[in-house]
């Protein structure tokens, strides 16, 4: 269940991508040690006060962590030590700040030859924006995203750090693709991965419209295509519904609803006139939605076998009772900080999943632990 177990990965990472990539492969099984500066560690610990936010705790469990300056002799000569036995190295910081603190791809391969050295920065290591702050909004904006995730009214930025998430993942999937080659090779190389690259590649389909059929896609090009709906229900609780392109899903709607002879009005009785006509569908929906709380109408819609959800927020999602079937919602004992509760990693690994979980670190909880596992590999 712990495929990366024999994978040792040295982060040094700060706020979302790089350590989102590590956690990654911690979840995965790989002993990731994530070196802080003494301290004050990754500014995400303080994002919200202290050094233990709900920021950092998202992107942090599984790792251990160690607090080095590698501008003092002794933390780089124990930086160096951690090199010389890693599989994997991650950094996140803008072109050319990695060499100003000892840790350059240069540094790092004449300790490691074989080392996967990643590299993951905001618009990538050359060109005219190059050093550019970036950061999820930016990453976002800049890849042709966010005007799809954004009211075209009163716009506002809205939503979770995608741009962030989703280019540590894609960073997670280059580095296991570097170890799959280097497997077979027995070389190290280097992943260049840019928050622009990765964003653009997840806003493919985007970009395939615009090139393939001269549509740029806006915010409701998908969902009216997909038939795609949320409805507030009586109890203000809301239901999602995605209809697709099957009539079954359609017929079953309208029968879940009460609303039958809706299939024989011309603006409904075919699928591309339903898209035509999504906002009059809507605007006859929702008082309907409206009379009665979510409960019933998501047995009304199971009923009919209509592909449907609550919507829920985060305090409702894991106690579903398929959430809880799953053991989405893992556990685990600190013993500074007290009960740590988070999401599992997704995988099932023949049938079973890995419910276990380390809390985040506490700044430098493994220092001692990890110079010790060193000192005793030197000694040999």
């Amino acid at each position: 269940m712990r495929p990366l177990r024999n994978i040792r990965v040295v982060e040094m990472g700060t706020y979302i991508t790089g350590p989102a990539a590590a956690m990654q492969l911690a979840d995965l099984g790989a002993d990731v040690i994530k070196v802080e500066r003494p301290g004050e560690g990754d500014p995400f610990r303080a994002f919200k006060g202290g050094l233990y936010s709900p920021h950092f705790q998202t992107y942090n469990r599984n790792k251990r962590s160690i607090a080095l300056d590698t501008k003092r002799p002794d933390d780089l000569a124990v930086f160096q030590d951690l090199i010389a036995g890693a599989d994997v190295f991650i950094q996140n910081f803008r072109p050319g700040v990695a060499e100003k603190l000892g840790a350059g791809e240069e540094d790092l391969r004449r300790l490691n030859p074989r080392i996967i050295y990643c590299a993951i920065s905001g618009f990538g290591t050359s060109g005219p924006a190059r050093d550019r702050p970036t950061y999820d909004t930016v990453a976002q904006a800049a890849s042709g995203f966010l005007r799809l995730m954004t009211p075209p009214t009163n716009p506002r930025v809205i939503g979770p750090a995608i741009a962030d998430a989703v280019t540590g993942h894609y960073a997670a999937t280059g580095i296991l693709a570097a170890l799959v080659e280097r497997g077979a090779s027995g070389k190290g190389s280097r992943l260049d991965i840019s928050m622009l690259e990765a964003m653009c590649h997840f806003n493919l389909d985007s970009f395939t419209h615009f090139y393939s059929v001269d549509e740029v896609m806006g915010p409701l090009s998908r969902p009216v295509v997909s038939q795609s709906y949320t409805f507030e229900c009586a109890d203000g609780k809301w239901v999602a519904i995605h209809m697709s392109s099957p009539p079954k899903f359609w017929t079953g709607f309208l029968a879940a609803t009460g609303q039958d002879h809706l299939a024989r009005d011309p603006r409904f009785a075919e699928r591309l006139e339903r898209i035509r006509h999504q906002d009059d569908l809507i605007d006859i929906m929702t008082p309907i939605f409206r009379s009665q709380p979510r409960d019933h109408w998501c047995a009304a819609l199971e009923a009919q076998e209509v592909p449907y959800a609550p919507a829920y927020d985060s305090d409702e999602a894991l106690e579903d009772p398929q959430a809880v079937h799953l053991g989405i919602k893992v556990s685990a004992p600190h013993p500074q900080m007290g009960s740590f509760t988070t999401v599992r990693a997704p995988y099932n690994f023949d049938g079973a999943a890995d419910m276990t979980v380390l809390p985040p670190p506490t700044l430098d909880e493994h220092g001692a632990e990890i110079r010790e596992e060193l000192r005793r590999k030197k000694a040999g």
